[in-house]
């Protein structure tokens, strides 16, 4: 069974929070339930030592499902264009209905970059993607066949929780090695896809395929996504000691830091109430914090 247990948290690093707070509330229904400014112990145990001191805002979808979408400021990066770098890419939320929601953020100011339709491979997923202020993409998705035997989770409402974070490096088969090697995930065959929305990004042809396949958590609808970018993409860039641009971290729970034996940025500390948290860096620079959640 996996190590990784469930996905707690996306983090987003926004040059402003007050563009993503009524934004994410008004059309996704994610209310606020903290804010502050970053503790300088935790920005270190990510490797951002100048992330210390700057104001966060934590979002909760309605639901009240204890999974959450962070936003932490950072400065303008002003030449990062999303899904065109190495590392986290995209947060995948499940949805009740994506073609309501469809229609209700066509007046938002969420850029709507792919509208909805079936997944190829999977007849009864439906899905349609965003980018929000700070250059994050959403992957908005559901499944519109039986619910009861999908791998997608139960949304519990119109905008459920966070259940993909989209990793892409330039080794996909590095990355699902490492992935697989650290915490005891299960291979699954790499394919071959065709995603418009990167290609766009990335002015690709039309025929152009990525590599792609997914990773499964232990706990049901907790997946990572791995896909494969060509060699034209780069690492991202990101101001010094700061969080990167977009989607910048996952926050993942594990039942024991101290028995991964895993290089840490920084030793364990105490990062959330009671429990231990310790990040490290993947193989495609994307940083994954680890939040110990005990049975």
């Amino acid at each position: 069974m996996s190590l990784l247990k469930r996905i707690k948290m996306a983090t987003i690093g926004a040059p402003d929070l007050d563009a993503i707070k009524p934004l994410y509330k008004d059309w996704i229904g994610y209310s606020v339930i903290s804010e502050g400014v970053i503790r300088d112990e935790l920005a270190a145990s990510w490797g951002t030592p100048a992330t210390g001191g700057r104001p966060y805002i934590l979002m909760q979808p309605e639901s009240g499902v204890d999974v959450f979408i962070r936003a932490i400021e950072i400065d303008p990066v002003p030449d990062y264009k999303p899904m065109t770098t190495y590392g986290w890419n995209a947060i995948e939320i499940i949805i009740d209905a994506v073609d309501d929601l469809h229609e209700k953020l066509k007046l938002s100011p969420f850029t709507i970059i792919g509208e909805p339709r079936n997944l190829g491979s999977y007849k009864t997923i439906r899905a349609m993607q965003v980018t929000g202020p700070a250059n994050e993409v959403l992957y908005l998705t559901c499944e519109t066949g039986d619910r009861t035997q999908s791998l997608l989770p139960l949304p519990k409402a119109s905008v459920g929780r966070p259940f993909i974070m989209v990793v892409a490096g330039p080794d996909i088969q590095k990355l699902q090695q490492w992935y697989a090697t650290k915490f005891q995930m299960e291979k699954r065959d790499i394919r071959d896809s065709n995603i418009d929305i990167i290609q766009r990004a990335q002015n690709l042809p039309e025929d152009h395929f990525h590599q792609i396949t997914i990773l499964r958590m232990a706990n049901h609808g907790n997946i990572l996504e791995l896909d494969g970018y060509p060699t034209e993409a780069k690492p991202r860039v990101r101001n010094d000691g700061q969080l990167p641009p977009g989607v910048a971290m996952t926050s993942v729970t594990v039942e024991d830091l101290d028995a991964l034996k895993l290089d840490y940025i920084r030793p364990p500390i105490g990062g959330y109430g009671s429990s231990r948290t310790a990040s490290i860096v993947g193989p495609a620079g994307e940083l994954l914090e680890l939040i110990e959640e005990k049975m």
